[in-house]
C-alpha cells in the first residue's frame, strides 16, 4: 500500500502535527450566575461544579479565572420572586442589582468581556421570554422591554448584549436602541438558533426561571428544522448582529457546520447546562471517562465550525491545560 493514513497517527508529536483543529482558551465565553445578597456560594444541584454567587464571590471567581487564562464572561441573574412582574420592569430599573453587578465587574476588570443576557424570563412574573396576553406570546410589545433592557446593559458597561428571547426583529431594534443612545460599539451576540430543547432544565433550576405554564415552543425552533436557521441567520445579520450563535451545541452540530458554511459572520455555539450535567453524571456513575468525554465534546463544536464556545467546561478546561 502506498497509502498509509497511520503513518501521520504513530506518535503523539505527529498526531499534534497534522491536527486539523485546536481548543484555546481565546474561544471559551464562561457563564456564570449571579446571585442576591452577600457571601453566598450556592452549588447548583443539578449542574456538579457550578455556583450560584453573590457579587463579592463572582469578583473573586472572576479573578481566578483570568490567572488561568479565561477572559470572557457570560452572566446570568437569578432574580427572587418578589421583583418579578408580567413586563419584567425591574430588568431595567436603575435599582437592578445586575446592572450593578455589570457596573462592578467591569470596574474591577476593565479588560475582560463580558457578555449579558437579554431575555423577560429572569424578571417575568410568568417565566417567559415575552409578554404573555391570553396565554400568547406577544411579539411587538416585547421589542419594546428588550430594548430598555439592553441599553441599560449597554449603560452599565456590558461588552456584548446577548439576546436570546427568539422574538421576531429583536436584533434591529435593540440595534437601534444602541445605536440611538450613542452605544455604537457594544456587540450584539445573536441567539440566533436556539431550538426547543430538553437539555436546558439544570440552567431553568440554576436560575428558577421556568415557563409557569405552557412551553416556549412558539417562539424557540423545532429541533427538526435545519433549513430555517439559515432564515433566522440572514434576519440577523440583516438586522445588524455582530455574532450569530447556536443553542444547543452537541445535538446541532449540523446547524454550525450550516451556519459556518453560509455566514461570514463568526458563529457561536453554546454547550447547555444538560449537556454539562449529562457528562457529569455519567462520570460520577463511572460510565464516562469525565476528561476525555469534556475534550471530546468540546473538539466537537470546534471542528463543526463555531469560532466561540460558551461552556461550563471552561474553567475545568483551562485548570487542566494548565
Amino acid at each position: 500500500m502506498l497509502i498509509r493514513p497511520r503513518r501521520n497517527r504513530k506518535n503523539q508529536v505527529i498526531r499534534d502535527m497534522v491536527e486539523e483543529n485546536k481548543l484555546h482558551l481565546s474561544d471559551f465565553f464562561f457563564p456564570l450566575f449571579l446571585t442576591m445578597g452577600e457571601n453566598q456560594k450556592v452549588e447548583v444541584g443539578s449542574m456538579p461544579g457550578i455556583y450560584r454567587f453573590s457579587l463579592d464571590l463572582l469578583l473573586e471567581e472572576i479573578n481566578s479565572c483570568i490567572k488561568i487564562g479565561i477572559k470572557s464572561f457570560c452572566i446570568f441573574p437569578v432574580v427572587e420572586d418578589k421583583f418579578k412582574d408580567k413586563y419584567a420592569i425591574y430588568s431595567y430599573s436603575q435599582e437592578n442589582f445586575y446592572l450593578k453587578a455589570i457596573h462592578k465587574i467591569k470596574e474591577n476588570f476593565p479588560d475582560i468581556v463580558v457578555m449579558t443576557d437579554v431575555a423577560m424570563d429572569p424578571y417575568s412574573s410568568d417565566g417567559h421570554d415575552g409578554i404573555v396576553e391570553h396565554g400568547e406570546i406577544i411579539n411587538d410589545e416585547t421589542l419594546e422591554v428588550l430594548g430598555k433592557m439592553a441599553l441599560a446593559q449597554a449603560q452599565a458597561g456590558a461588552d456584548i448584549i446577548g439576546p436570546s428571547d427568539m422574538m421576531d426583529g429583536r436584533i434591529g431594534y435593540i440595534r437601534d436602541a444602541l445605536d440611538g443612545n450613542g452605544f455604537t460599539n457594544t456587540s450584539i451576540m445573536s441567539y440566533t438558533a436556539k431550538y426547543a430543547s430538553a437539555f436546558y432544565g439544570p440552567f431553568r433550576d440554576a436560575l428558577d426561571s421556568a415557563p409557569k405554564s405552557g412551553d416556549k415552543k412558539t417562539y424557540q425552533m423545532n429541533p427538526a428544522n435545519a433549513r430555517e436557521a439559515l432564515l433566522e441567520a440572514r434576519l440577523d445579520e440583516e438586522e445588524g448582529a455582530d455574532i450569530i450563535m447556536v443553542k444547543p451545541a452537541l445535538a446541532y452540530l449540523d446547524v454550525i457546520k450550516n451556519l459556518s458554511s453560509y455566514s461570514s459572520l463568526p458563529i457561536a455555539a453554546y454547550n447547555v447546562s444538560g449537556e454539562y450535567a449529562m457528562i457529569k453524571a455519567a462520570a460520577a456513575n463511572g460510565w464516562l471517562d469525565g476528561k476525555n468525554a469534556m475534550l471530546e465534546v468540546l473538539i466537537s463544536i470546534k471542528r463543526a465550525g463555531a469560532k466561540i464556545i460558551l461552556t461550563y467546561f471552561a474553567k475545568e478546561y483551562a485548570e487542566l491545560v494548565q
